[in-house]
């Protein structure tokens, strides 16, 4: 019987949003990456592997890990390998395709949900080959992408793999893993949480969910405001 590892997906800490760089960690981000690697050494888990996307808030969040795996006494993690096909789409450049011109800084909650539901659209409809945002690949390579990934850990690696990335690939992974119509993977998206965990078991044959989107490194009473979804 093959054994079993286990995939923890990680979306990274809460980045920049609404700033002219999106893509860095704020200082609350930092810390909840740290928490989480925190986490892991607490829990005593040796990580076999470590893929990565190649955003500066992927670096950045695995960064953080590795720092709260120091502090609470846990083993160095593995070199990353960093893996394109983790990367986040780009939501401004699928905002252009359905919203000409630019949008409101989102300081304040009307027009934070007002940009969510033009990404909603964008994503819907680029999902459905109906948009080609610019600089982008098409969804389906986009797919395809995340699945190279989660093809690699299952045919190469038997333990605990660590993965880090956005919400856009995880949510894809586990529409991928559950085989549900692609569209759910929009759902599963907006609703994932800044540094959540999701976990896979994984076979050579194949991942199983075991998890989504869950936070246990921020259940105590003192990081009661660290949970963010942007």
């Amino acid at each position: 019987m093959p054994r079993m590892g286990t995939l923890y997906l990680v979306r990274h800490g809460q980045a920049s949003f609404g700033a002219a760089d999106y893509d860095q960690l704020s200082e609350l981000g930092t810390r909840q990456c740290q928490a989480l690697g925190q986490w892991f050494a607490q829990r005593g888990i040796a990580f076999e592997a470590v893929l990565r996307g190649t955003l500066k808030r992927h670096v950045q969040s695995l960064d953080g890990i590795a720092q709260g795996l120091a502090q609470a006494g846990g083993g160095a993690l593995p070199a990353a390998l960093p893996w394109p096909g983790l990367n986040e789409y780009d939501s401004a450049a699928l905002i252009r395709t359905v919203h000409a011109g630019p949008l409101a800084k989102p300081d304040n909650a009307e027009v934070y949900k007002a940009h969510f539901r033009l990404l909603r659209e964008a994503l819907g409809l680029w999902m459905a080959g109906q948009t080609q945002p610019e600089g982008m690949p098409s969804w389906a390579d986009f797919s395809a992408g995340v699945a190279a990934a989660l093809d690699h850990v299952r045919h190469t690696h038997q333990g605990a793999v660590l993965l880090v990335s956005s919400g856009g690939p995880i949510a894809t992974a586990v529409h991928q893993v559950l085989g549900t119509p692609a569209s759910s993977a929009i759902e599963l998206n907006l609703r994932i949480r800044n540094s959540a965990l999701s976990e896979f078991s994984f076979t050579p044959k194949g991942h199983r969910l075991l998890s989504y989107n869950h936070l246990p490194h921020l259940d105590h009473p003192d990081r009661r405001t660290w949970e963010t979804y942007a």
